[in-house]
This record gives C-alpha cells, sequence and structure tokens, in this order.
C-alpha cells in the first residue's frame, strides 16, 4: 500500500535521499524532518563551514507570537548569487552554490537548499523545509515542513504545507496544497487536529498525522488555481487540469483529474 515506486525514479539523484532510507510510507520523512535536517547540517558544516554575513543578506531575529521564543532566519534585502556553498549555522540554514536569492525573500530555519535554485522575491520558507538542486520558490509561494526533490517549481503564489514533491514536479500558479482538514469548535478551542485517514482499495490508511499536504510523484503537473485537499497522494507522471480539487485518496501514477466536461459554455449575450 502507497509503495515509493508509484511516486519517485529519481531518489538516487536527490542529494538529500537518506531522509527516506528505511521509511513504509511516502510521508514517513514528515515525521522527522527536524531529526533529518540536524543531520544534514553535520555534513553541511564539513562542506561549506560557517557563513559570514554578505552583502544583500541580512541575518534577522524576531519573536514568535507566545513571545516565549526567538525566530531566527534570513532575509534578502538585495540580489544575491552564491559563489560557493553557505551554512548559517546559528541561523540553521544552509544554501547550495548557484542558487540565487532575490530581494524579500524570507527563509526561516531550519532548512536546506540545494544548488543552482532560485528563491523569488516574496518567497517565504518557514522552517522545516529540504528543497533539492535546480529548484524554483516563486513570488508569494509559501512553504513550511515539506520536501522538494530535484528541478521541481513552485513559481507563483502557490501554498506548500505539509508535503513532499518528487522531482520535474510543476505547480501552475495559484495552487494550494493544502493540510488541514476542517475541525470542530472543541478541537479549535483545544488547538487539536485530528489524524488524516486516507481511504483506499485495500481499507482506511491512517497517517496519524493531523497535518498533511501532499505526496506528489514525479513528473506531476499542477494545473493553475487547483487545489489539493489534505491527504492527496498522487502517483508519478499524472496531470492535474486547472481549476480542479482533488480530494484526499490515492492516484495511480498517469492520473489525468479533472472535470469529465472540460468544455467552456457558450450562450448569446
Amino acid at each position: 500500500m502507497n509503495p515509493l515506486e508509484d511516486y519517485f525514479d529519481h531518489l538516487e539523484e536527490f542529494p538529500f535521499k537518506q531522509i527516506f532510507k528505511g521509511i513504509q510510507f511516502a510521508w514517513e520523512p514528515l515525521d522527522s524532518l527536524d531529526f533529518h535536517i540536524d543531520t544534514l547540517f553535520d555534513t553541511a558544516a564539513k562542506q561549506a563551514g560557517p557563513a559570514r554575513i554578505m552583502p544583500g543578506l541580512m541575518l534577522a531575529l524576531t519573536p514568535t507570537r507566545d513571545g516565549n521564543k526567538m525566530e531566527k532566519g534570513l532575509l534578502a534585502t538585495g540580489w544575491v548569487k552564491l559563489e560557493s556553498s553557505v551554512f548559517f549555522e546559528e541561523q540553521e540554514i544552509f544554501i547550495g552554490a548557484g542558487t540565487i536569492l532575490e530581494p524579500t525573500a524570507i527563509i526561516k530555519g531550519p532548512a536546506v537548499v540545494g544548488a543552482h535554485c532560485e528563491i523569488r522575491q516574496g518567497a517565504y520558507m518557514r522552517g522545516n523545509v529540504v528543497v533539492g538542486d535546480h529548484c524554483t520558490i516563486g513570488h508569494a509561494t509559501e512553504i513550511k515542513n515539506s520536501i522538494l526533490m530535484n528541478h521541481s517549481e513552485a513559481g507563483h503564489f502557490n501554498y506548500i504545507g505539509d508535503s513532499i514533491l518528487g522531482s520535474y514536479v510543476n505547480l501552475g500558479a495559484g495552487t494550494k496544497l493544502a493540510n488541514v482538514e476542517f475541525r470542530g469548535i472543541d478541537e479549535k478551542v483545544k488547538i487539536e487536529f485530528n489524524p488524516i485517514v486516507v481511504d483506499t482499495e485495500k481499507g482506511d490508511l491512517n497517517t496519524q498525522r493531523g497535518k498533511l499536504g501532499a505526496i506528489l510523484g514525479d513528473y506531476v503537473e499542477m494545473g493553475c488555481n487547483s487545489v489539493s485537499c489534505p491527504g492527496a497522494f498522487i502517483g508519478k507522471d499524472s496531470w492535474v487540469y486547472p481549476n480542479t480539487t482533488v480530494p484526499k485518496g490515492v492516484y495511480p501514477p498517469k492520473s489525468l483529474i479533472g472535470p469529465q466536461d472540460r468544455k467552456p459554455k457558450i450562450q448569446t449575450r
């Protein structure tokens, strides 16, 4: 049930592939992503060494909403192309060589960004994020507790929460990967999240996660303004048509997901 081969053909090319070692279900790396990132930092420190602040980048220190601790992050104040890998140890941020950061991009640690990526104007990386090589995090795109593999793009007005994107995935403008199901009043007051359960042909699949977005296999295309409900597992080489809402569930590789009649209505004015 939910085998990795239905989603990822390029794991060996992913520079942080150890995250997927020994797992049973495709979403499991999200359960211990903070631990995996700490392990990646051990390697990063040897590769890049501690980084000093440079023109166009500002280290930020901001209080959390409850005021109990401080969040550390990185703000791009100018156009920056990294000629070599950098590791901001205190901020818990590693960025690979050749990556470009545009003004107003924000990265909160812990975060690992691969080589030759584009982090564009207005991008917001909220922590616990791992991004492979040659990826794009674009304008007004927000991402948290998620993994993007190589050559994947979230270029315009996207939300990626508690999700995994395979290689060569493209999110059309306005695509949202929702990660929280509707909650009742009591759950909201107590700040509780019931586990997301996905109905499959072999029975219910309890992810034991209160927050879970989408698992998108390699080469998945999400059309503009498409939305995936929490717990959507979309197999590799699948297409989701624009303006489509994808219910939670397991979709096999090479699926075409959209309304039955995609033709616009033409009427006389």
